[in-house]
């Protein structure tokens, strides 16, 4: 390669920062960046890398950029490209964590809050709207998603459950109808643009340390795997099994596993270990959580951190020791678990499953995930909605202020595209003016 590994990095770095809008800002930042302006890679080897990630759990945007530094500068080329995507947002999440513990009860700060929320509830159904556009492209999928939703919003089925019914569900599919089961074109070349020569053209071979070989995978498999297990171990024997630390590192390694979709998949069942079955927090600060997470670069799963680092601090608010350093363990540790699988996959996984690409038998099953989540993110909309739109419960008023934010936070998604930034900075200021106007009324 002719990319020095110290040019990579300083580019890692760098977009680690800039990264805001979800995986599809990402994604469109990485084409700009790699394919169109550093011809750092060609435009067909760019999507073929894509199409892999997105068969894979996980983030997306996180796994491709891990993807492209292995493919430039083997495993440790990977590992660092992955590791700066996350580590600026993990670092800023943290640090705003605290910030929303120690002052969010300031009444000023509560109302930004306040306009925040509404904004999350129509981020939430657009994702929605968006994924179910590009999923369900006929009646079966269509069908998949409406049963996942009534499992989870009226038998209150757990997200792991559907996920494997609904696998089983595709692999069946595939192999009786697979008509309803062949993944929709999302990135394909029909309008593949040429923006000349390449690093690594589509014609460049394949570089030795991404071809399958047994033994190699063998030992990175046994690397991963220590990686996992020592700091489990650390854990348990420093507090024991039932205690936060541990939980958090053994919930959020079934969650990375269960991420197909991308970070809206994964956030209902987030949902309901972290506040219905654990209790580490509120509804209302999870809808909190998520707001930060949008609005910090970085993939939007990193809202894990937040919910760790709340679990840690509110967990040792009482005694001597300082709970932000409680706080920022629970953060690490939820971090470090949620993405080590994803480094597997690409590192370990990459070239043995990449020889399954576009094989029905293997993209039915995901298909039928993916159609699925989009009925789960519609009960997580509604959970969302009716924290924010009754908050004291079905008994109690109805926050029309918010019912207000929402109908214009939605207006400015679905019919003037705006951004999500926008979206919540709009909301935010909204928020704001209703306090000021209630102090100058009463």
């Amino acid at each position: 390669m002719n990319i020095r590994l110290s040019e990579a990095l300083r580019f890692w770095a760098k977009l680690g920062f800039i990264s805001f809008g979800g995986p599809a800002g990402q994604i469109a930042v990485l084409h700009q960046e790699l394919v169109e302006k550093r011809h750092w890679i060609s435009e067909r080897r760019f999507l073929h890398a894509l199409n892999y990630c997105m068969l894979l759990p996980g983030p997306e945007a996180q796994q491709l950029v891990t993807y492209i530094g292995w493919l430039m500068h083997r495993s440790w080329g990977g590992i660092l490209a992955g590791s700066l995507f996350i580590l600026p947002s993990l670092v800023i999440l943290i640090a705003l964590s605290w910030i929303y513990l120690v002052y969010g009860q300031v009444p000023w700060i509560a109302a930004i809050f306040f306009g925040i929320k509404p904004a999350v509830v129509a981020i939430v159904m657009h994702a929605a709207v968006r994924i179910g556009k590009r999923t369900l492209h006929n009646q079966a999928l269509k069908w998949i998603a409406v049963i996942s939703f009534l499992a989870i919003f009226i038998l209150n089925l757990s997200f792991p459950i559907i996920v494997i019914l609904t696998a089983a569900i595709g692999y069946w599919g595939g192999k009786r109808y697979p008509e309803y089961f062949q993944q929709s074109v999302g990135h394909g070349n029909a309008n593949e643009k040429q923006y000349g020569q390449a690093i690594i053209d589509d014609h460049t071979p394949i570089p030795e340390h991404a071809q399958f070989n047994l033994s190699r995978t063998l030992v990175h498999s046994a690397i991963a795997f220590s990686c996992w297990l020592i700091p489990i171990g650390i854990l348990l024997a420093i507090f024991g099994w039932k205690t936060l630390y541990p939980q958090l590192a053994w919930f959020f390694t079934k969650a990375a596993l269960l991420t197909f979709g991308g970070a809206y998949a994964v956030l209902p069942y987030v949902y309901q270990g972290a506040v219905d079955h654990f209790h580490w927090l509120s509804a209302n600060q999870m809808i909190d959580g998520l707001a930060l997470g949008e609005t910090t670069p970085g993939p939007l799963i990193m809202v894990v951190a937040f919910v760790g680092y709340l679990a840690g601090h509110i967990q040792h608010l009482i005694g001597s020791s300082n709970p932000f350093w409680f706080g920022v363990l629970g953060a690490c540790v939820a971090t470090w678990f949620t993405f080590l699988p994803s480094f597997f996959f690409i590192l370990v996984g990459g070239p043995l499953i990449e020889s399954t690409h576009g094989k029905l038998g293997f993209t039915a099953p995901l298909t039928a995930i993916t159609a699925a989540v989009v009925g789960v993110i519609t009960n997580l909309g509604l959970f969302f909605a009716y924290h924010v739109f009754l908050p004291r419960g079905l008994g109690g008023p109805i926050s029309w202020i918010s019912m207000v934010i929402f109908v214009l936070a939605g207006l400015a998604l679905f019919k003037f595209q705006k951004g999500v930034m926008t979206v919540i900075a709009g909301s935010a200021l909204a928020g704001l003016l209703s306090y000021l106007l209630a102090i100058s009324i009463g």
